[in-house]
């Protein structure tokens, strides 16, 4: 990626060292571009935990407001919080997603766009960008649902006349279920995906729903995530079984612990597998919301001593979990992706998904997976039982989701297809 080097700015709701599906994705592309010669800055928020958008009390990032990380300037500006902000955010929210229901009476989209500038509430990033945005040639913005950090990028590429690009990571949901995707479609967002130069998009599907919600077809670009094989392959099998005290099968589950995510489900299924006397661990890795918190609290001892709640993990541990799990199961409804399909496969395992957002779009059932629907607890039951009964087919389904791997899902091929973008929007 030799180049004249270029002034970047990515905006993302949270960067390094948190770790999440669209942080590693902007910290990838970031990184990569600094390393080519590019200028690049991020500029993000203080924000660990999801729920700190709302919740003063949940977890800050411990980093300080401006470092360089490998090349990359990083800059955090701080959320605020409202009165009774847990609510409040919530109530806004909701009453967004009700007016975006609304004839489009005079006013709507304006009011709506208002509402976005606090959800989340980050006004010294505003005015940041505001003040600097004729120092950058590009803004690359990602996650249209935190669409606070969004709206800020929109708004200082107009105004400093450069090229403007999102990657939405639209959460389509259950099909005929539009609880999900509303707080990922309304107005206010498909205005800002319609006016931006670029719209990269992780699956055909989420492409389709942007293109049917006026989005030009010349404008989305499908393009994807990354793995890197060095990262997540090598790990240690008898390592992990050893250290975590690993039992028989093992379901291994990577990613928030939520309800929306599956994970209630995943326990109930595993649940009816103890009852048959199947011996089997549940591995979790990730970070977990307050309410899943409750949740793993109330399990009875002869639940919750088979389930390992590692929270994050080095990417060491990762591997060496990932080299002992039999399956990567994530029954999610709110994934645009699910990049950790990807971890797994570059270690040969077969994965089960729900057949809800992206994930139809990255896993093909019975080819590199199995699909199920979501919510649906004896099918997913059923889904693990049969990859553990089945090892040639649990093989095959691995083999096929690694040769996915190598031929369309490594981050230099993902970040190189970004990079042309870029390339083209600053030419033209």
């Amino acid at each position: 990626m030799s180049r004249t080097p270029r002034r970047l700015l990515h905006i993302v709701q949270r960067y390094a060292p948190y770790e999440g599906g669209s942080e590693n994705y902007v910290r990838e592309l970031s990184e990569k571009c600094a390393a080519a010669g590019d200028v690049v800055t991020v500029a993000t928020t203080d924000a660990w935990d999801l729920e700190y958008f709302w919740n003063p009390r949940a977890r800050r990032v411990d980093a300080p407001p401006e470092e360089t990380l490998n090349g990359v300037r990083v800059l955090r500006f701080p959320v605020r919080h409202y009165p009774a902000s847990a609510l409040g955010y919530r109530a806004l929210r909701r009453a967004m997603a009700e007016v975006s229901h609304l004839p489009p009476l005079p006013g709507r989209d304006l009011l709506l766009r208002r509402g976005g500038r606090f959800a989340p509430w980050v006004p010294a990033l505003h005015r940041w960008v505001g003040a600097h945005a004729t120092e950058f040639d590009l803004v690359h913005v990602a996650n249209i649902s935190i669409e606070s950090t969004v709206l800020a990028g929109a708004s200082a590429a107009q105004r400093a006349g450069i090229p403007f690009v999102v990657t939405p990571f639209v959460h389509l949901g259950v099909p005929g279920d539009d609880r999900i995707v509303r707080y990922y479609s309304m107005p206010h967002q498909m205005r800002v995906l319609r006016d931006a130069d670029a719209t990269i998009v992780q699956t055909a599907r989420e492409g389709a729903f942007l293109a049917a919600r006026g989005i030009s077809p010349e404008r989305l670009h499908q393009i994807g995530v990354g793995v890197h094989l060095r990262d997540v392959t090598g790990g240690d099998a008898e390592r992990a079984r050893r250290v975590f005290d690993l039992r028989g099968g093992v379901i291994y589950y990577s990613g928030t612990a939520a309800a929306d995510k599956g994970t209630y489900d995943l326990v109930a299924a595993l649940r009816l597998l103890w009852e048959e006397g199947r011996e089997a661990t549940l591995v979790l890795t990730g970070p977990m919301l307050s309410q899943a918190r409750a949740y793993f609290d109330t399990l009875p001892p002869d639940v919750s001593s088979r389930i390992r709640l590692l929270g994050f993990v080095e990417k060491r541990i990762q591997a060496d979990i990932l080299a002992a799990a039999d399956m990567l199961v994530l029954p999610s409804r709110t994934d645009s992706f699910g990049i950790v399909f990807l971890d797994a496969w570059a270690n040969g395992k077969p994965v089960i998904g729900a057949n809800a957002g992206g994930i139809p779009g990255v896993v093909t059932d019975g080819v590199d997976g199995l699909i199920v629907p979501f919510g649906d607890v004896p099918a997913l039951a059923s889904a693990i039982r049969r990859l553990l009964d089945t090892l040639d087919l649990a093989d095959r389904l691995g083999a096929a989701g690694r040769q996915n791997v190598l031929t369309r899902y490594t981050w230099d091929r993902i970040v190189a297809r970004v990079d042309d973008l870029y390339g083209e929007l600053l030419v033209r």
